[in-house]
């Protein structure tokens, strides 16, 4: 599956979700197939391209923001983008809509209990407690997406294959 068009497929959900680890294997496939694919993802945009920023909203929209700017290079020049942020507020994640080739909103939709029940990072037991402030789902808001091109149900039982199968049918289409 060579792709011919830049596409951004952006994975949107919170801390827990499961975004990482889908859009992951996503990327792999993706790039398995042949496709010319980057990936991005929240952490590691953190620690090298908006390592300067906080976690107010002003933050987090900035962060957006130049993450935007990234996909609209890449899939302007016919680079698919697998881009895992939680993204929680629906303005930043237009703006990614408009600057980007071919966007794609992936929301995994997973809820907030089983994310806590995961918290792979001890996250939401910080912020539980009043150690983190502004942290999504728990002191500051998630938006969830009103009309996602894919809908994923984080705490079904569905194996990360066919998701991710399910994912490629609709990009090739």
């Amino acid at each position: 599956m060579k792709n011919k068009k830049g596409f951004v497929l952006w994975f949107t959900g919170l801390s827990g979700a499961g975004k990482t680890t889908l859009a992951g294997a996503v990327y792999e496939k993706l790039k398995s197939n042949g496709v010319e694919v980057e990936r991005l993802d929240g952490d590691i945009v953190r620690k090298n391209l908006t390592k300067d920023l906080g976690f107010s909203r002003e933050d987090r929209a900035e962060n957006i923001k130049r993450v935007a700017f990234v996909c609209s290079l890449l899939s302007k020049h016919g680079v698919g983008v697998v881009a895992s942020f939680i993204s929680p507020y629906k303005s930043e994640r237009e703006i990614v809509r408009k600057k980007s080739t071919n966007f794609i909103e992936v929301h995994v939709d997973t809820p907030l209990n089983i994310c806590e029940g995961r918290d792979p990072k001890g996250l939401y037991a910080k912020a539980r407690k009043g150690e983190i402030k502004n942290f999504t789902g728990i002191n500051d808001p998630y938006e969830k997406p009103e009309n996602p091109e894919i809908e994923v149900c984080g705490d079904k039982e569905e194996k990360i294959e066919e998701i991710v199968d399910d994912i490629l049918d609709f990009l090739s289409h």
